[in-house]
């Protein structure tokens, strides 16, 4: 059976900024998505969602369907409604994938369920990001050279506000001297979340070929075991006399 990924962008940049759109002409959700299914084939399904869908197209019914969820955000994070958070949260918890793309670091799903306030230094510049592969074994990390380059990139730097990560897949350097923790995995329940930073709106990063394997192995490796997702038992067992 293939894997069901869904790509949920806020879509707000490309419907609101010729530039933008001119970049990403089927917005950033569509390059993800054509991304996936040109580095995954028949292995999965994908299927897009938006701010603008009603409850953001993130449904019980949708999100029950989705093996894996992948969310990039920069400007509308407020505008996410705390009832559809929480239900992302019960799925990822339940076993639902989840990668958080570039400025998702500031969504409501991340920061809830990391704990922490995401936060990060940062400047535009437009400059080189070599991304660095710190775990080669890792399976996100397969088929990823090392390094790999990104021509003109928003620059990311330390310090990242974020827990101690389960491991740490890839770190970035920038021409100005930045260091950054660009690719970084956690659990949290059941479900396994990865966090990726290359990718802003005013470069084609989700057209970059190795930006394309790294996602794609993201999905691969955050898919569940199980294809339902478990909701998370929050009660109190019956005490028992064990003696």
């Amino acid at each position: 059976m293939s894997l069901r990924a869904l790509v949920w962008n806020e879509n707000i940049h490309e419907t609101t900024q010729e530039e933008i759109r001119a970049i990403y002409p089927q917005g950033i959700h569509g390059a993800i998505a054509e991304g996936l299914a040109e580095q995954l084939g028949e292995d999965v399904e994908v299927a897009t969602a938006t701010l603008a869908d009603p409850e953001h197209g993130l449904t019980e019914e949708v999100l029950a369907g989705t093996d894996v969820l992948l969310w990039w955000g920069h400007i509308g994070h407020d505008q996410v409604h705390d009832a559809v958070v929480e239900r992302v949260q019960r799925h990822v918890l339940g076993g639902m994938g989840l990668l958080v793309l570039h400025s998702g670091h500031f969504s409501k799903i991340f920061t809830r369920l990391l704990g922490t306030t995401c936060s990060l230094a940062w400047r535009n510049a437009a400059e080189r990001e070599i991304v660095w592969t710190t775990a080669p074994g890792h399976p996100i990390a397969d088929g990823i050279e090392q390094p790999f380059v990104i021509d003109h990139q928003e620059t990311y730097g330390e310090h990242f506000d974020i827990p101690n990560p389960d491991d740490q897949v890839f770190i970035s350097s920038f021409e100005g001297g930045e260091v950054f923790r660009s690719g970084v995995t956690f659990t949290r329940g059941r479900g396994r979340i990865f966090y990726f930073s290359p990718g802003d709106q005013e470069y084609p990063v989700y057209f970059h070929p190795q930006v394309r394997r790294v996602l794609a192995n993201g999905v691969r490796w955050a898919a569940p075991v199980a294809r339902e997702h478990v909701t998370p038992d929050v009660t109190n067992p019956a005490r028992r006399d064990w003696s």
